[in-house]
């Protein structure tokens, strides 16, 4: 009888798969949907650099990218001059921003440990509104200068950034601050950054009620949230705080593991609690910060993003905060190319378009995470 009882423990033994080949088969997924995400994002660049009033097809969109912003065929001059000035400026922003802001919102998240978290719901965005509409109003930066008939640029575009990055880095200071000095719990910090976005709200509306009809203009210009004012000197500013500030998190994703498990195990563990989540939660305000002051307020995009992948992936940082990057370049992508399409030639800002689609996109996720 135990002769014959040995083969049936080594069948269940071979039946039931070891931790190490479980784990491979869980990177071998993850893999696996890193480059379904990645082509997906090849094909929607080719869509989004080829649509617009002036249409392109795949084929003239990579000729025109493989012959660079100055072709020696002519023919392919106006297509160039099209995607290397215009185009490749805006859809590049899409990537950096739209991967800023879901890298951002997984920090957060995974941080205060709520899934509400995220650079809008914490007041960074309207912190930078404020910032912005100060420079506007009170320093005259927003004397609106006609290129087009469509399109307006700022008198003082810098000054309109810098004040904006100082009003969303205040916001996220002061709120460290506030959960710091007092010690609130993950919840309640997120409670006084939905208070403090509300504050700064209303005090946006006060600086615009006095504005001038010019002035009204142009912070309604900023808010709006519009990749067409990115320009390869603006790219390069995201791209450069993109590259600086997101390591941090991504290096201490093991770390983030651990605080998901509560502060007392973190501790036990050798974690330092306070430090991980100041200078975690610094890098995302700072990432959110850079990316609102540049393009204005885009919305959603850091909540929606890391939701939709701890959906498919779980919530293990090491993948989560990637991911979510990736996901967060993918939505902006998508909906800047929407807003582009919708009713050409007019193009709509891309905030709107993601607030319109994200708004019902994370009551869809909700309702099948409660299921």
């Amino acid at each position: 009888m135990q002769a014959l009882a040995k083969p049936s423990a080594v069948q269940a033994d071979d039946a039931a798969p070891s931790p190490r080949r479980a784990y491979q088969r869980l990177l071998q997924q993850r893999l696996l949907l890193g480059l379904a995400m990645l082509a997906a994002l090849a094909l929607l660049l080719l869509i989004a650099l080829g649509s617009g009033s002036y249409q392109l097809g795949p084929s003239a969109v990579a000729a025109a990218l493989l012959a660079g912003p100055s072709p020696a065929d002519q023919e392919q001059l106006v297509a160039a001059q099209v995607i290397w000035s215009l185009r490749l400026p805006r859809v590049s922003a899409a990537l950096l921003a739209g991967a800023s802001l879901g890298l951002a919102g997984a920090v957060l998240q995974g941080l205060l440990r709520n899934p509400l978290a995220s650079p809008f719901t914490l007041g960074i965005s309207q912190g930078a509104a404020l910032g912005a509409t100060c420079a506007i109003v009170l320093f005259d930066a927003g004397a609106l200068h006609a290129v087009g008939t469509e399109a307006m640029t700022l008198q003082a575009p810098m000054s309109v950034v810098g004040l904006a990055l100082a009003g969303g880095l205040g916001a996220a200071a002061l709120i460290l601050m506030i959960g710091t000095l007092r010690g609130l719990t993950p919840e309640a910090v997120v409670l006084a950054g939905i208070a403090l976005g509300a504050f700064a709200s209303a005090a946006t509306m006060i600086v615009q009620y006095f504005a001038s009809d010019t002035q009204a203009a142009a912070t309604l210009f900023w808010t709006f949230g519009d990749l067409g004012r990115a320009g390869w000197s603006e790219v390069a500013w995201l791209a450069a705080a993109l590259v600086a500030i997101g390591v941090w998190p991504l290096r201490a994703a093991w770390h983030y593991n651990a605080l998901a498990w509560g502060d007392d195990l973190a501790r036990g563990l050798g974690v330092s609690v306070a430090r991980q989540r100041l200078i975690g939660t610094a890098a995302a305000a700072a990432l959110a910060a850079i990316t609102t002051a540049f393009l204005g307020v885009i919305g959603f995009i850091g909540l929606i993003a890391p939701h939709l992948i701890r959906l498919l992936i779980g919530g293990d940082q090491r993948f989560l905060l990637p991911f979510s990057a990736l996901a967060g370049a993918l939505i902006l992508l998508g909906a800047d190319t929407l807003a582009r399409v919708l009713i050409a030639p007019v193009m709509l800002p891309v905030g709107a378009v993601t607030a319109l689609l994200g708004a019902p996109l994370l009551l869809v996720l909700l309702l099948r995470q409660r299921r």
